[in-house]
C-alpha cells in the first residue's frame, strides 16, 4: 500500500494538534487550580457541583439577612435599655412626688421632670433604623406609629404584627416588636389594680389589692366597688352594684374573689373604686404617665378630696409603671434569646459552608501530584511528536543513493 506524503503530513499534524491539545489542558489546570474547567471534563461532577453552588449561595443569601437581623435587634435591645431606664426615673419620681411633705410648687417640679421622660419615651417609640424606618411601627414602617391628639395624649396607629424576616430555611424570625407589644401591652403574669374613679368626692384612699386566694372562682374577674351613705351617716359598699351592701369600716381590708382591698378615709355618696387585672385596666405607658402628670400638677393644699385623688393616682401609677417595666424587660429578655438563635444558626451554617466547600473541592479541585505526573507524560509524549514527525518528514529516498 502506498501512503501519500500528504496522507502523512495530515496525520502528523493532527497527532500534534491533540498531543499539544492535552499538554494545554493540563497546563491550564495548573494555572486554574481545578480538575474540571468545563462541563465535559466531567459531566457528573459538573452537575453535581451546580446544585452544590447553588445550595451555597443560598446559605449566604440567609447569613446577609441575619445579619441585618442582628443590626435591627442589637438597635431595638439598646432601645428598650433606654426605655427600661426612663422607667425607673419615672417610678423615682412618683416615689418623690408621693411624699406628703411637697407643696404644690414641688409637686409641679416633679411633673416637669417627668413630662421630660414622657418626651423622652415618645422619642424613643418613634425611633428609625438606619434606613428610615420605624423600628416600632410593625409593617407600617414609613410612618410614625405614636402620635399626638390636639390635647397631646399619645395614640398607636403603627401596625399590629411584629416584622418578621427569614433568617434560615425553617426560620422566620421577628426583627422588631410593634409598639403595641412594648408601650401598650403587660405581661400575662401581672396582678390586679386598683383605681379610684376621677369624679370621686370623699377622701377615699385605698392600698392594695393583695392576692389571697388565686384559685377562687371569682379571681380573675373585673369588680367595681361602690358606696352608697346611710341615713345615719355610715357607709355601706357592694361589688358591681349587687343587692348585699356591707357596712364600710375604714382600716378594716375588704375581701371578696380572692383579693382584699384596704380603704382609708370617708367616701362621698356615689363614689367607687374599679378593680381589675393589668389587662383589662390600663396597660398603656403613656396613658400611666399622663395620669401621674395630671395629677401632680393639680392644686393639692388644703384640698383633702385633691389629697386623696393625688395618692389613689400615684398608687395605681405605680402599679402600672411596675408592669410596664415587667413588660419592656420581658421584651428585651426575648430580644435576647432571639440574637443568641441567631449566633446558634450562625454557626450551623458555618459548619454547612464548610461541608459544601469541602464537596465543591472534592468535585472540581486538581490533584496537584497527579497533575504534574500528566503534565510531564504530556510534555514527553508532544516532544516525541514532534521529533518523530521532524524525522519523518526529512526521510527522502534520495538519502540511500550513491
Amino acid at each position: 500500500m502506498r501512503i501519500s506524503t500528504l496522507t502523512i503530513f495530515e496525520r502528523n499534524t493532527s497527532s500534534l494538534n491533540r498531543q499539544q491539545s492535552d499538554f494545554l489542558k493540563v497546563g491550564q489546570q495548573f494555572a486554574t487550580g481545578k480538575r474540571v474547567i468545563n462541563p465535559s471534563d466531567d459531566p457528573q461532577a459538573a452537575s453535581r457541583a451546580v446544585g452544590v453552588g447553588q445550595a451555597k449561595a443560598i446559605t449566604q443569601q440567609y447569613m446577609d439577612a441575619r445579619i441585618t437581623a442582628r443590626n435591627a435587634l442589637a438597635q431595638e435591645e439598646s432601645v428598650l435599655n433606654s426605655i427600661s431606664d426612663a422607667v425607673i426615673s419615672a417610678k423615682t419620681l412618683l416615689v418623690q412626688g408621693a411624699n406628703g411633705t411637697l407643696s404644690d410648687a414641688d409637686r409641679s417640679s416633679v411633673a416637669a421632670e417627668l413630662k421630660s421622660i414622657y418626651e423622652t419615651l415618645y422619642g424613643q417609640a418613634n425611633v428609625t433604623d438606619g434606613n428610615g424606618r420605624y423600628l416600632f411601627a410593625g409593617y407600617q414602617d414609613n410612618s410614625a406609629p405614636f402620635i399626638k391628639d390636639a390635647a397631646g395624649k399619645v395614640s398607636y396607629v403603627g401596625g399590629n404584627t411584629a416584622r418578621e424576616q427569614r433568617v434560615d430555611a425553617s426560620r422566620l424570625m421577628p426583627v422588631a416588636d410593634n409598639g403595641n407589644t412594648v408601650f401598650r401591652s403587660v405581661h400575662s403574669s401581672a396582678g390586679y389594680i386598683a383605681e379610684a374613679a376621677a369624679d370621686n368626692a370623699g377622701t377615699l384612699t385605698f392600698s392594695g389589692p393583695l392576692v389571697l386566694n388565686s384559685s377562687d372562682a371569682n379571681y380573675g374577674a373585673s369588680f367595681t366597688l361602690s358606696f352608697t351613705e346611710n341615713a345615719d351617716g355610715s357607709y355601706s359598699y357592694s361589688t358591681d352594684g349587687g343587692a348585699s351592701l356591707l357596712t364600710y369600716e375604714p382600716g378594716q381590708p375588704i375581701e371578696f374573689a380572692g383579693l382584699s382591698l384596704t380603704l382609708e378615709g370617708i367616701p362621698a355618696d356615689g363614689d367607687s373604686i374599679q378593680l381589675g387585672t393589668a389587662q383589662n385596666m390600663n396597660p398603656d405607658l403613656f396613658a400611666s404617665l399622663e395620669k401621674a402628670i395630671a395629677v401632680l400638677d393639680t392644686a393639692v393644699a388644703g384640698d383633702p378630696k385633691q389629697q386623696a385623688q393625688l395618692d389613689n393616682t400615684l398608687k395605681t401609677v405605680m402599679r402600672e409603671l411596675d408592669n410596664s417595666l415587667d413588660n419592656v424587660l420581658t421584651v428585651r429578655a426575648s430580644v435576647g434569646a432571639r440574637l443568641n438563635e441567631l449566633d446558634v444558626i450562625d454557626t450551623v451554617a458555618g459548619n454547612r459552608m464548610l461541608n459544601y466547600e469541602q464537596t465543591l473541592s472534592d468535585l472540581l479541585d486538581l490533584d496537584y501530584v497527579q497533575a504534574a505526573a500528566e503534565y510531564s507524560l504530556r510534555m514527553v509524549g508532544l516532544q516525541a511528536a514532534q521529533k518523530s514527525f521532524v524525522d519523518i518528514q526529512g526521510m527522502t529516498l534520495f538519502n540511500y543513493l550513491n
